[in-house]
């Protein structure tokens, strides 16, 4: 759990930072550059597909071994430690695994609304203009509000997992947990920052295509 946690932690953070030159005009010239080097990104998307089954099976399986381990409900819960993200955690992942499929639908495979897509579009360079599709798509509300509330149950997830993948590989002493738990949150700020800024802009008008 806590490696294939990781390893999609670094996917997040790069996916982001990609996502990101949408606001210098870069985003085509980025995505163009992907596309020059398959063999990269089918190595990359065979080993995220890994990751996240491995994730969702090891999650799976731990819910319920705590579950059996369980099987009463006590009269009075007490979750001394507990947080609302730690105790949600199959949840905002459910979340997460749910819009992952939306967006490969949505932007990669272009089942939904593939009139805007970016092979039905170029720019003034010739290149699929992915740009122009991501804009026109979050001027739409409902589109951007999916993304956002998605971006919520990311934000839940790795405020706990984050921390939680330290703890597992044994970086729980006294003095170092409080730092990690400091740094999880903070990361997980920084990412749903960074995610959300993309459709709220847009929504906002504050780029246009």
């Amino acid at each position: 759990m806590a490696v294939t946690g990781q390893v999609m932690i670094l996917f997040v953070l790069i996916h982001v930072l990609g996502n990101s030159t949408l606001f210098v005009g870069g985003l085509n010239a980025y995505a163009e550059k992907l596309r020059s080097i398959p063999p990269l990104v089918w190595a990359t998307r065979i080993v995220m597909l890994a990751m996240l089954i491995v994730h969702v099976y090891l999650s799976i399986r731990l819910t319920l071994e705590n579950n059996r381990a369980n099987p009463e409900l006590y009269a009075v819960k007490k979750h001394l430690k507990a947080t609302f993200a730690s105790k949600n955690m199959i949840w905002t992942g459910l979340v997460i695994g749910a819009f992952l499929v939306y967006h490969l639908l949505h932007f990669t495979i272009h089942v939904i609304n593939p009139e805007m897509s970016a092979s039905m579009n170029v720019d003034a360079l010739g290149r699929p203009d992915v740009s122009a599709m991501v804009i026109a798509n979050f001027q739409t509300f409902s589109i951007s509000l999916i993304y956002i509330a998605a971006m919520i149950a990311l934000l839940l997830h790795l405020a706990h997992g984050i921390q939680s993948s330290f703890q597992t590989l044994g970086l729980n002493n006294d003095r170092m947990l409080p730092l990690i738990i400091k740094a999880g949150s903070i990361v997980a700020v920084i990412l749903f920052m960074g995610y959300i800024s993309i459709p709220a802009i847009i929504f906002l008008e504050l780029i246009k295509g």
